[in-house]
């Protein structure tokens, strides 16, 4: 794996950690797609640094958790805008 890609990983993978951000959060953030981000701290983060990519898969589940509850948020602020 070429170095860059790893150092990318990592720093997504500590972005995440510290913000408790989403995936398209991050993605957005670094300006790289959601595809990219999310191969970065799931798979090759897992070759990179085991605990870090732990610890990442933690704040993932969360966030998985709790898509619904956002999706609804949004929609709910979007029709109050509307009226």
């Amino acid at each position: 794996m070429r170095e860059y890609i790893e150092e990318r990983a990592v720093e997504l993978a500590y972005y995440i950690i510290e913000n408790k951000a989403t995936v398209r959060s991050t993605a957005k953030h670094f300006g790289v797609s959601k595809s990219t981000a999310h191969k970065d701290v799931t798979a090759r983060l897992e070759q990179i640094n085991p605990l870090l990519a732990a610890e990442v898969r933690k704040v993932l589940e969360v966030n998985k958790q709790e898509r619904h509850i956002r999706g609804g948020m949004a929609t709910k602020e979007k029709y109050a805008h509307v009226s």
